[in-house]
């Protein structure tokens, strides 16, 4: 069985400097217990991978707000401005990726693969300082895997075997993020004895540790 803990512990597990990827689509599917103690211990200087930085006052949005990160890898920060003036005032740096692109970068760190060609980005500024192969006529961007030191995912039921559960389009980027880091943190709304087989989108072998989310 896999060790249960607080949302508190979790964070102190997450150590300054560290390189954190973060589930969830906006809010929907997003570990926020997590982050909220993440932003009361102060664990800074991070690299955030995400899909976006959320909005202003919840989750992703937060750790931005109070300045616990450095560096943003993403896919895009429209929905919160407070990402967009830090950035144009240097306080974080923010690494752009087509959404596909990076979640395929992802993927190939899970997988074991030495990365992906995409030919998404090609004739554009995402090209630049990459490794552009051309097969059969055709010119792809080499891309390298990407994972991180810890995940924090969201699951809707976990088991005390770590497998994990979803509801609707919240397992967005959970899935694949939950096995591409070195620990791996899951906030579950509730918590079960058992998941039915046909029923586990994670299997529990990718899970450290889980917390409880307190949604009943």
């Amino acid at each position: 069985m896999k060790k249960i803990i607080s949302a508190k512990q979790a964070a102190g597990l997450i150590k300054s400097n560290s390189t954190v990827m973060i589930g969830g689509f906006l809010s929907c599917g997003a570990p926020d217990k997590i982050i909220d103690e993440l932003v009361k211990e102060n664990i800074n200087n991070l690299t955030m991978i995400c899909n976006d930085t959320s909005f202003e006052n919840v989750d992703k949005g937060l750790m931005i707000k109070h300045g616990l990160v450095k560096k943003v890898i993403t896919t895009h920060i429209g929905t919160n401005p407070v990402t967009l003036e830090k950035m144009h005032a240097g306080e974080v740096k923010v690494e752009f990726y087509p959404m596909g692109t990076l979640v395929e970068k992802i993927h190939a760190k899970g997988s074991g693969l030495g990365g992906v060609l995409t030919p998404t980005g090609i004739g554009t500024i995402l090209e630049e300082g990459k490794n552009i192969v051309e097969i059969k006529g055709k010119k792809y961007i080499f891309e390298e895997p990407l994972g991180a030191d810890f995940a924090i995912i969201y699951g809707t039921k976990v088991d005390r075997y770590g497998n994990v559960k979803f509801e609707g389009t919240t397992r967005n980027f959970n899935t694949s993020m939950a096995t591409a880091a070195d620990v791996v943190i899951v906030q579950a709304d509730e918590i079960v004895d058992c998941i039915n087989p046909d029923e586990v989108v994670i299997p529990g072998i990718f899970i450290d540790y889980i917390v409880d989310g307190g949604i009943k």
